[in-house]
């Protein structure tokens, strides 16, 4: 405890002890003209007197309770100030506040568990939204794989904020284009034609709504679509020899930007 003599007052440095702030926030205080001491000794040194620390602890008290230094002032020297009608104004900031946090919080649970998991679907959702030949288990191994890549973390943080509505209009989107790719096999469309162009960057479309799709990369998953077994079987069965057609429709469509199919990275 701080030694003090009531009538003489007390130092800045004891003040700021005793009511649990910094000297620097009580030279602050002075400043501003918020709280200042009352006193000069015979020495010329300025003193805290009792009323000035009772000033002082309300001041603390009403910062702790989140008003601001304006606010204080009102609360503290304007006599129709209402003090309850003050609190009460807080409180209700407060809880906005809290409601923010929260929402804040559901949002970073819901990023969290899509970097752990990428569709935040369940099995049975995820077989309802794309088909009863998704394989959900097999699905959240591609983590194993990407987790570490700049494109998984993208895919996650896309996927916290997704809807199943909007996960059931994406998978109708790569449906219709996977379709449409049959289609163009079976009408003979020749790789780097106009029309197998076309669907080559409707692909890179759609499937940048997972993470940004540059022509490189999209060349190193026509190798994958062709090489992978799970890829070429799904693509394949839409239409025998898909994968392969696909496969080469990048390349070619590749080559008309310049880029050499055979060297192309992950880019």
């Amino acid at each position: 405890m701080v030694d003090r003599d009531v009538n003489d007052g007390v130092t800045v440095g004891a003040a700021a002890e005793l009511v649990g702030v910094t000297v620097r926030t009580l030279h602050h205080w002075d400043e501003i003209g918020l709280a200042s001491p009352s006193v000069r000794t015979t020495a010329g040194y300025r003193h805290y007197t009792e009323a000035d620390l009772q000033r002082l602890h309300r001041i603390v008290a009403y910062r702790e309770a989140g008003l601001g230094l304006d606010a204080v002032r009102e609360v503290l020297d304007d006599a129709t100030a209402e003090i309850g009608a003050t609190l009460r104004e807080q409180r209700s900031q407060l809880a906005e506040r809290i409601h923010d946090l929260q929402q804040l919080d559901q949002r970073l649970e819901r990023m969290s568990e899509a970097h752990e998991r990428g569709i935040l679907l369940s099995d049975e959702a995820q077989s309802e939204t794309f088909g009863p030949d998704w394989d959900a288990p097999r699905s959240r191994q591609a983590r194993t794989v990407w987790g570490d890549s700049p494109q998984w973390a993208q895919f996650a943080e896309r996927s916290a904020s997704r809807t199943r509505e909007q996960w059931q209009s994406l998978s109708a989107a790569m449906s219709t284009l996977q379709r449409d790719l049959g289609d163009a096999l079976d009408r003979g469309v020749i790789p780097g034609s106009p029309g197998a162009n076309a669907l080559v960057e409707r692909h890179r479309e759609v499937f940048s709504n997972f993470f940004p799709l540059t022509r490189q990369m999209q060349v190193c998953l026509g190798r994958m679509f062709e090489s992978d077994p799970g890829f070429s079987a799904h693509y394949d069965g839409i239409r025998a020899g898909l994968a392969s057609w696909f496969r080469q429709s990048i390349d070619e469509s590749a080559r008309t930007y310049g880029i050499d199919p055979d060297t192309a990275t992950w880019h």
